[in-house]
């Protein structure tokens, strides 16, 4: 009863351990840069104001973890900072806190803190995975992917949800007015044969003028009121005279360019295929920039608007010649395409508006720039656009699976090979003359493919952080993160059922290959090997147990430590980022390498604590799948005497939680050249004809 209260207390008291509070405004003050500032907390789960230059609200400013509480890969939650605008897209994505071991002492920081720049101008409303997008690549730019940090998948994946949760979260609470989904883009399908008419008629090509009077009302009781004798000398005669078209869709597009023109912007097009360009025409004193102007940049007298929120401008560098249906008058106009990015928020099939600076000069040697502005609204109908739905998005197992795929399925057939093959022929395969290069081929290959390149290396790192998610009540999706590695757990757990710890730490553990080559070499070496005696062998197998009982004290009582406790494991080391590391990281990996050249897999025999979980497991065994004789133990010992994995009792009875299966003393069993009661059998075999011959002759003992 009384353990069962302290248990219970110590389960409560990591619960509430477990759950964050908002950090303090002091806490977050420094990761907002001028000219924004951060302003009041206005939620119960920290969001702040984002506040401009002049104390105007300009977006919000939060934590992912009080909102988003998804258990990295570690167990505990990835904390990142999120500032977003008030049309929600992210004006920056810095990382807090963390618990990785990828990246708290593998990696090193920078890779993680790269990958969270890559959201900077990009929406909540935008479709965003992580690696290789899927679905239809030419749809408008409806998905958005981000590049991954090599060797950590699993943690990106996860770091990267719990943005998009938070995110979505506040969007809903404070900013319900956001747009709900990608912007229209335009439909390749829709080829209409127009006219300079109809483009007109249709409202697809917008005319706005503005005369001298007008402008000069504008500037009327200003500095700049006198500076500029023609609009008073011609107050009729047009001062803007601007046409505007999009031309986004092909059948506008044909109408107005000519065919080279239309070919420049088709290449354009098909590199930048985010953009949207716009043609402007203006035939009128204005012209449509200043002479400081510099090509491919934003133009310098024109910004736009959509929605009361400003529209990025950029001169698309391309050359404009307009087609022989466009008006004369119009040729000797000054023309230009802008693109503006549709990712941005910019959408095609909705009004928007163009802004033209009107600007004046007061003043000779230092002269005064005083400006008006003049707008035009546009629309483009919206028949010549496709406004995509929200996209279905796959949930982020289906997106890890996805990215790894072709991994996946080498796996898959790799392990549908092996593991009949040990199943139901394990004799045939260990009576093989070449037994030995193909088990080592096959090694080869999981360090290889299920090591280095995969990073398929299981760790105890997993299950403590399975605990530590049962401890907190939180959730296990992390598992889901990184399929390559749930699939070997789940042949690892089935094998377990089969055959014990042997399976995954005989045939699958990289690290644990790794040993085993380091062993041949040893012996290709000609190095002594050391084996200790059966008094300090069982000592020293009870180790791994003492570090597994470590790691499992430091989950429960100090988490923030397991990630450090957990390097007893030099899997992260030679494995996951193949020994580019901190140089005692590497000399401690390489001592177990370089023991195991004279003691034969050390560190798997004595020390490692998966190895232990592996074995206490094996108590799920439910056959003894190593064949044994009468004879075994007594009076032959020769299976014992070659197990170079000690498991062998002097009984004969194979230790199941120490074996490896290595198949040595299967091959043994069945060869009727080694095995002592084979090799007796066969003698007496040959010896009964003669004795048959000499009814009087007595068979010697």
């Amino acid at each position: 009863m009384i353990a069962r209260l302290f248990l219970s207390w110590v389960l409560s008291l990591l619960a509430c351990l477990a759950w964050s509070e908002p950090l303090p405004r002091v806490a977050l003050h420094d990761h907002v840069f001028a000219p924004m500032t951060l302003g009041e907390r206005i939620s119960d789960t920290g969001v702040y104001e984002l506040l401009n230059t002049g104390g105007a609200h300009a977006g919000y400013v939060f934590e992912t973890e009080p909102m988003a509480p998804l258990p990295g890969f570690a167990g505990a939650p990835i904390n990142m900072l999120v500032v977003l605008d008030l049309e929600g897209r992210f004006l920056n994505v810095r990382l807090l806190d963390h618990n990785e071991p990828i990246f708290v002492s593998g990696l090193g920081e920078a890779p993680f803190h790269a990958f969270f720049d890559q959201y900077r101008g990009l929406s909540i409303s935008d479709s965003i995975v992580v690696g290789t997008p899927y679905g239809d690549a030419t749809a408008g730019g409806q998905l958005v992917y981000l590049d991954g940090v090599t060797k950590a998948t699993a943690s990106v994946r996860i770091a990267h949800e719990s943005v998009l949760a938070a995110a979505l979260q506040m969007a809903r609470e404070k900013m319900g007015g956001i747009a709900a989904g990608p912007p229209a883009y335009p439909d390749p399908e829709i080829a209409e044969d127009l006219t300079w008419q109809d483009l007109v008629d249709q409202g697809l090509i917008t005319h706005h003028t503005v005369n001298n009077a007008e402008v000069q009302a504008l500037f009327d009781g200003t500095l700049w009121e006198d500076d500029d004798p023609e609009a008073s000398d011609s107050p009729d005669a047009p001062y803007l005279d601007l046409w505007i078209a999009d031309l986004g869709p092909q059948s506008i597009a044909r109408t107005l360019l000519s065919e080279d023109t239309l070919e420049e912007l088709a290449h354009f097009k098909s590199i930048s295929t985010f953009d949207e360009p716009i043609l402007l025409i203006e035939t009128g004193r204005h012209g449509l920039v200043s002479q400081e102007f510099v090509r491919n940049t934003a133009p310098d007298w024109l910004s736009a608007a959509q929605a009361g929120f400003p529209v990025a401008l950029r001169d698309a560098d391309l050359f404009v010649e307009l087609s022989d249906q466009v008006p004369e008058a119009l040729h000797d106009g000054v023309a230009m395409i802008l693109r503006t990015d549709r990712r941005l928020g910019f959408d095609p099939a909705s009004p928007w508006s163009l802004t033209v600076e009107a600007v004046r000069e007061h003043g000779i040697f230092h002269p005064e720039i005083g400006s008006v502005q003049l707008v035009a609204a546009h629309q483009t109908d919206d028949r010549f656009f496709v406004r995509p739905g929200e996209i279905a998005r796959l949930s982020p197992f289906e997106e890890a699976i996805r990215n790894r795929q072709d991994d996946l399925i080498v796996l898959v057939l790799f392990l549908a090979l092996l593991l009949p093959v040990l199943f139901f022929a394990q004799s045939r395969l260990a009576g093989l003359a070449q037994f030995t290069p193909l088990r080592l081929t096959i090694l080869a290959a999981v360090l290889g493919f299920v090591g280095w390149w995969g990073q398929g290396q299981l760790s105890i790192v997993t299950p403590l952080a399975t605990l530590q998610a049962a401890m907190a009540g939180g959730g296990y999706a992390f598992l889901l993160y990184d399929p390559f590695s749930l699939v070997l757990w789940g042949v690892a757990i089935a094998g377990l059922v089969l055959w014990g710890r042997g399976l995954f730490c005989g045939w699958l553990c990289p690290f644990g290959a790794l040993q085993e080559f380091a062993h041949h070499l040893g012996r290709l070496l000609r190095l002594p090997q050391i084996e200790p005696s059966a008094r300090w062998d069982t000592r020293l197998k009870m180790v791994k147990y003492v570090a597994l009982a470590g790691l499992v004290a430091v989950t429960l009582f100090a988490p923030s430590y397991m990630d450090k406790a957990a390097e007893v494991e030099p899997f992260k080391t030679a494995i996951t980022t193949v020994f580019v590391r901190e140089w005692y990281y590497f000399a401690y990996a390489a001592l177990w390498l370089v023991l195991g050249m004279v003691v034969f897999k050390g560190f798997c025999r004595y020390l490692c604590p998966l190895g232990a979980l592996m074995a206490i497991g094996g108590a799920l065994r439910l056959r003894q799948w190593i064949p044994r004789r009468a004879e075994c133990g007594s009076p032959c010992q020769l299976c014992r005497v070659k197990c170079n994995y000690s498991a062998i009792a002097k009984t004969g009875e194979i230790q199941y939680s120490e074996c490896f299966q290595c198949l040595d003393c299967v091959t043994i069993h069945d060869d009727a050249a080694q095995c002592v009661p084979l090799v007796l059998q066969c003698r007496r075999a040959s010896r009964a004809p003669r004795i048959a011959g000499h009814p009087n002759q007595v068979p010697a003992e």
